[in-house]
């Protein structure tokens, strides 16, 4: 394969220098050759806004954990007890229905200007009124109060109601308000029809986090380049390239080649290729999961909206040739929208309560469902892939396993974007194959996503009780028994049948052995960009 070639002045413009100052170069000598850029190779096709307050897809936090701080952060060896970032302490408010923050003293934002309890209430504000999905991470928090100019107050509409770990999240990073507001920015009541501040953050970053956005192009790469005047540890990398690539051949040659320093979507049996050469790997259990969700609406397949024949789907698809045929074992698979880790949600719980195959039963859904001899149904999918794996494999393997009992699957390809805009406003025609990245390590907020915005999405009309059942879990300060309520919940949701969990991947990333510490984050492949240093 040929290397390809960028030209001078595209060079010099991705590196912020001169074009008489830079030699004609390939591009890989960018990571083999300048020790001050950080190149990483993933796939990024689903990147479409890297607003914080509008972003809800799976890489995007990537780039906004490098550019911007949440007040708390997680590790992933702890799940549940959140630690300092740019709050140094927390409690309860006065009257114990809320929660009062102290500021890191001295942090200051990519323009230099100090950071303030009114930036802090300023981000929740305009996030919470721009009402979009990510407002539905933080809907317990009814508003921010500032008390002064190192505390701020999130007074909230339940006294129980979890908030600290979705606090972590990349997108409720803080932002500079006035840098927001000069590019058109709001937090007032009508902000969803008045901000005007996401083209400009698109391609600017307004963080205090360890680097500064200052390019991103669509399918191609994202740039950023070191924050003077970040708080914490300078890292060593002037700047950071994250490169669009599509699949998992194409990082595996762009790492060995020395064109990306790590590349974070392989599938196994390419990643182990790689022992004993000049890069090394990882193996990390997500906390994503890929999964299909299907259709109740019955002017779209009428045979869906029958229970019984998605319950069909559920016991006619091979869910161990998945993890082994395809993955390589390099998964789990929870049984709903709990991923295995969290609370209440184990492998074995998983098999109790979860679809396994059985054909036989799955020939006798379809008798229940006035169906025995099956039915057609459509499934899409984006042209991109998760875990190095294409949703146009995934596709072919169910279009196959349904076969075995007469549920005959068209495929459906299209760009990933218009795959996402179909399944969010609830138009797709049969089954959507597609992923959920965490935002927030948090039960509430996976469970509150099917019960509210996912339900939407498939024409579920949600009983009460469900929604009941996870406030209780949630609100449940006893781990044990909150663990037993979310039991009960996957239960109930699995018995629906509208989404079914493929697997929950475990990253291969490969790294090259001149990059040293290489940090991942809680939420699974997630790296913490600051802290990656050289060998």
């Amino acid at each position: 394969m040929t290397a390809t070639v960028i030209d001078r002045r595209t060079l010099a413009r991705m590196l912020g220098l001169s074009a008489a100052a830079l030699p004609m170069l390939p591009a890989r000598v960018l990571a083999q050759s300048r020790r001050d850029t950080l190149v990483i190779g993933i796939d990024i096709s689903d990147t479409v806004t890297l607003d914080p307050v509008r972003q809800a897809q799976y890489t995007p936090p990537l780039t906004l954990a490098a550019t911007y701080d949440a007040l708390v952060t997680l590790t992933p060896e702890d799940l549940v007890r959140v630690k300092p970032s740019l709050a140094t302490s927390w409690q309860r408010t006065p009257d114990g229905r809320g929660w009062r923050f102290t500021l890191r003293e001295g942090v200051k934002f990519a323009s230099g200007n100090p950071m303030t309890a009114e930036d802090v209430r300023f981000t929740f504000m305009r996030l919470i009124n721009m009402r979009e999905q990510t407002q539905q991470y933080i809907k317990s928090v009814d508003r921010v109060d500032v008390v002064d100019g190192k505390t701020v107050d999130f007074i909230m509409n339940a006294p129980n109601a979890p908030i600290l770990s979705i606090l972590a999240a990349p997108g409720n990073g803080i932002v500079e308000k006035a840098a927001v507001m000069a590019q058109g920015g709001t937090d007032a009541a009508n902000a969803r029809e008045a901000d005007k501040a996401t083209d400009w953050l698109n391609s600017n970053s307004a963080g205090t986090g360890p680097f500064r956005l200052v390019r991103w192009e669509r399918n191609n790469q994202i740039q950023m380049v070191r924050n003077p005047h970040y708080w914490g540890e300078a890292s060593p990398f002037e700047r950071v390239v994250i490169r669009h690539l599509s699949d998992s051949a194409a990082q595996l040659l762009a790492v060995r080649r020395g064109d990306v320093h790590a590349a974070c979507n392989l599938i196994p049996a390419e990643s182990a290729t790689l022992s004993g050469e000049s890069s090394g790997r990882t193996d990390r259990v997500s906390l994503d999961f890929v999964y299909m969700a299907v259709t109740e609406n019955p002017a779209a397949n009428p045979v869906l909206a029958k229970k019984e024949a998605r319950h069909a789907i559920g016991y006619a698809i091979d869910y161990d040739g998945i993890l082994g045929s395809l993955l390589g074992g390099a998964a789990v698979r929870p049984a709903h929208f709990l991923p295995i880790g969290v609370n209440g949600s184990t492998e074995r719980i998983a098999r109790e309560v979860g679809f396994n195959t059985n054909l036989d039963r799955a020939r006798q859904m379809l008798q229940a469902a006035g169906v025995p001899d099956g039915f057609e149904m459509e499934i899409a999918y984006g042209n991109a892939a998760v875990a190095g794996i294409s949703y146009q494999v995934l596709g072919q393997k169910l279009q196959a396993d349904l076969a075995r009992v007469g549920i005959r699957v068209r495929l459906n390809p299209m760009d990933q974007v218009n795959l996402r805009t179909i399944y969010t406003q609830g138009r797709m025609s049969g089954g959507v194959l597609t992923f959920w990245n965490p935002p927030a390590v948090s039960n509430d907020l996976w469970a509150s996503a099917v019960v509210e915005r996912v339900a939407r999405r498939v024409h579920w009309t949600v009983p009460p009780e469900m929604t009941d059942l996870v406030k209780r879990a949630s609100e449940e300060q006893d781990i044990e028994r909150a663990a037993g309520l979310w039991v009960e919940w996957q239960r109930g949701v699995v018995d629906v049948a509208h989404h079914f969990i493929l697997f929950q991947p475990t990253y291969q990333i490969a790294v090259r052995n001149t990059i040293g510490a290489f940090p991942l984050t809680a939420a699974g492949w997630q790296l913490e960009t600051g802290k990656v240093r050289l060998a």
